[in-house]
């Protein structure tokens, strides 16, 4: 079998659904035949290998183990999936707390056993914020670092689908921008359905404005409706669309969503947010986007959110205060930059 690269791959919280399903995911993808799993739950670890190394896939070295400092040394890629679950009447933020100080721990894990890792995905919630706790303690740089946000675009593309009777991929370029919570921008003015603007779509009989606020709402709450709908949070759609993320850091197809990046700009400063980002070997980029003033109000609001959230963290004593990172990381800079 031909694989991407000859790279350790580690998948953190292997022995939960999403990372053992992330597992699969990338051996059927080939992108290593070197994949270690992690997990502190040795006997889950132990049955997900079991299971893997029964498919009888061809080339493969897999690993596991329930020691992190073994698990991570030599690593050069790393897909993390390993914080708690949201369950039944939880939000992302309702995760805040205890997903952070996992999230610090796991920082200053990479810094002490990998520092020469190549590319780390956060999927663990809050991933806007669990993805800034681990970039901050790592010691990496931002374009080293990519959280999960794509689920919100496709979400959209999906929730479009079903409304207007169409085949998915007729519906080009459907994103949300901001936050991966309740809180997200949605976007309309990006996207194209059989060539034409969705902005010239809405307000018509084919899609009137309430429908369209009506499936905003469904885009927004589409985490809480498979609970409701599976009894668990999802677990395929996050595990599939974060291997194609780390894909395309090991210089695989370009990655055709927004991903959770560092921003630290004109506008923005020092957050993780999803943006309309490339993700290649060299790591990832934020590439510019504009909306309507009502989306661009919209993302402002998502991002003064994600402050919040930030500053709790703050408060906890998880993460110091901002003027202090770069003492932590000298490749996030002062506020002042």
């Amino acid at each position: 079998m031909e694989f991407l690269t000859n790279d350790k791959l580690v998948i953190v919280g292997a022995a939960g659904m999403i990372g053992s399903n992330m597992a699969q995911t990338a051996i059927m993808m080939g992108l290593t035949p070197d994949i270690c799993l992690y997990d502190p739950y040795a006997p889950a670890l132990e049955g997900v290998a079991e299971e893997l190394l029964h498919c009888g896939f061809e080339g493969l070295n897999l690993t596991f183990t329930s020691d992190i400092k073994e698990a991570l040394t030599g690593a050069k890629y790393i897909v993390n999936s390993g914080g708690a679950a949201r369950k039944a009447g939880m939000t992302r933020e309702d995760l805040l707390k205890g997903n952070a100080i996992i999230a610090e721990q796991f920082g200053k894990d990479v810094r002490a056993y990998c520092p020469d890792v190549k590319h780390i995905t956060v999927v663990f919630n809050p991933a806007d914020i669990t993805g800034l706790i681990i970039l901050l303690y790592s010691g990496l740089k931002p374009s080293q670092v990519t959280t999960l946000a794509a689920l919100d675009s496709t979400r959209l593309r999906s929730e479009l689908s079903k409304r207007l009777h169409i085949p998915a991929d007729r519906i080009v370029n459907s994103r949300t921008y901001g936050g991966h919570g309740e809180q997200m921008a949605v976007y309309a003015s990006t996207t194209k359905v059989d060539g034409k603007p969705l902005t010239e779509i809405i307000g018509t009989e084919q899609l009137p404005d309430k429908d369209w606020e009506e499936l905003k709402v469904r885009v927004i709450q589409g985490g809480k409706n498979i609970i409701e709908l599976r009894g668990r949070s999802s677990f395929q759609s996050p595990a599939f669309l974060s291997i194609e993320m780390i894909a395309a850091a090991m210089g695989g197809k370009q990655f055709r969503w927004p991903a959770g990046v560092y921003v630290n700009n004109d506008r923005f400063s020092h957050i993780m947010m999803a943006m309309e980002t490339v993700i290649n070997k060299n790591g990832v980029s934020i590439s510019p986007v504009k909306g309507t003033p009502q989306e661009e109000s919209e993302l402002e609001k998502s991002y003064r959110h994600l402050c919040d959230l930030r500053d709790e963290v703050i408060s906890m004593g998880v993460m110091p205060p901002i003027d202090k990172w770069s003492e932590l990381n000298p490749n996030l800079c002062k506020p002042t930059c």
